[in-house]
């Protein structure tokens, strides 16, 4: 059963408190999803229980003694998006911020779905594929979103 986003906004907010308290290290992935028939393209996101007028990039946190940043990144998609990735995504940038007091080692990929049509979770309140070169005006774009873009893009077969 879906979370409500209500129950994840407070939840956010409550882990947010905890973190200006316990300082700790985190780590987080972003994926930018390439559209699979247009390299032109990619799907961005609109969070329901946080910064919910910005477009930004599906993801979120993993525990690096379980997964790796790249599998963390398929699945989050699969899980915000059920969005199947088959290729092993690459690693665009690694960075560490210190917003929202702790220390967030973010890791952005590049990962191509096998189809274009995605499902929102409930973590999701809108999608859509864009232009690269063409983002929406109709709110924020993130910084990461923004950042993604300006990465050097590998070389797909």
């Amino acid at each position: 059963m879906p979370v409500p986003s209500v129950v994840m906004q407070l939840g956010h907010r409550a882990r947010r408190a905890w973190w200006k308290v316990r300082k700790p290290t985190t780590f987080g992935v972003k994926a930018l999803l390439i559209h699979p028939d247009d390299p032109a393209r990619c799907l961005v996101v609109r969070h329901s229980y946080v910064d919910q007028e910005w477009w930004a990039l599906p993801g979120g946190g993993y525990n690096p003694k379980r997964e790796t940043a790249e599998e963390a990144a398929v699945r989050e998609v699969s899980e915000e998006l059920s969005l199947p990735i088959t290729q092993q995504p690459v690693v665009l940038q690694v960075l560490t911020t210190r917003r929202e007091g702790k220390v967030d080692n973010l890791t952005i990929v590049e990962a191509m779905p096998t189809s274009e049509h995605f499902e929102l979770s409930s973590e999701l309140s809108d999608a859509r594929w864009v232009r690269t070169d063409d983002l929406p005006t109709d709110g924020p774009v993130s910084r990461w979103l923004r950042l993604a873009l300006t990465c050097p893009r590998p070389q797909r077969p």
